[in-house]
């Protein structure tokens, strides 16, 4: 889904200020209220270049897990010293628990069915040892989102261009992003699209999904960045 975007993932969010340092000082912050120490073992689910990885590596034995061999590439030439996994989040199993699990910047918003949302987090919550934290920081609901308004992003550094540009749309509750990039670099000017389409699901839906997992869930309305977190301590047998 990424495979041409990647390498411009990270500056093209650095345009528009996303502050992956400080959203995991947030978030050490929500692991330290519920009682996880230093070294605690902690999975991203849906890592993408490991941006957030980057600075809880030091606190946390922390491992990455994303779909796409692209953006992998990125984390890994960030982090080569971390485990990242391939796999796809909806069936993942890599045979071993952890402390904390996340999933981060609305990745579950690629589970685009009610169905798929309950097995994600299904998957999270068997990835959880008992006690154990499960977070997810949720795209927009289908009450907020507002479709058809144009948005673009534009890079501009002395040796390279980006515009990414889109207007989407909304079908049977999914928003369908479809990126439109213009790049000029040293070797020309390309240009290529990609869609993205993302799942919205209500407040109920979520909590309902991690009720379903036998994860006890709380729900932060203001979360890392506006977006929210759902919480949820995974239930001792």
């Amino acid at each position: 889904m990424f495979s041409r975007s990647a390498a411009y993932y990270d500056l093209i969010y650095q345009a528009v200020g996303k502050d992956y340092e400080a959203e995991s000082v947030r978030l050490r912050g929500l692991f330290q209220l519920y009682e996880f120490p230093h070294g605690s073992s902690l999975l991203d689910v849906g890592c993408g270049t490991g941006a957030h990885l980057v600075y809880l590596k030091d606190f946390y034995s922390v491992e990455g897990l994303d779909l796409d061999q692209g953006m992998l590439v990125q984390a890994k030439s960030k982090l080569p010293d971390i485990p990242f996994h391939q796999a796809d989040m909806v069936e993942f199993s890599l045979g071993r628990t952890y402390d904390l699990v996340v999933g981060l910047f609305s990745s579950i918003g690629y589970a685009t069915t009610e169905a798929t949302l309950n097995a994600t987090i299904r998957r999270m919550a068997d990835h959880t040892r008992e006690g154990g934290l499960v977070i997810v920081e949720p795209w927009l609901g289908p009450e907020s989102y507002r479709a058809g308004i144009p948005h673009a992003v534009f890079v501009d550094q002395p040796e390279l261009k980006i515009a990414r540009m889109d207007v989407s749309q909304v079908e049977d509750r999914v928003s369908i992003l479809r990126f439109h990039y213009l790049v000029a670099s040293k070797e020309g000017v390309e240009s290529f699209a990609e869609r993205h389409d993302l799942g919205l699901f209500t407040q109920a839906e979520y909590l309902s999904a991690f009720e379903a997992a036998h994860l006890a869930p709380t729900y932060d309305p203001q979360g890392l960045d506006g977006r929210g977190l759902y919480l949820g301590v995974k239930s001792m047998k």
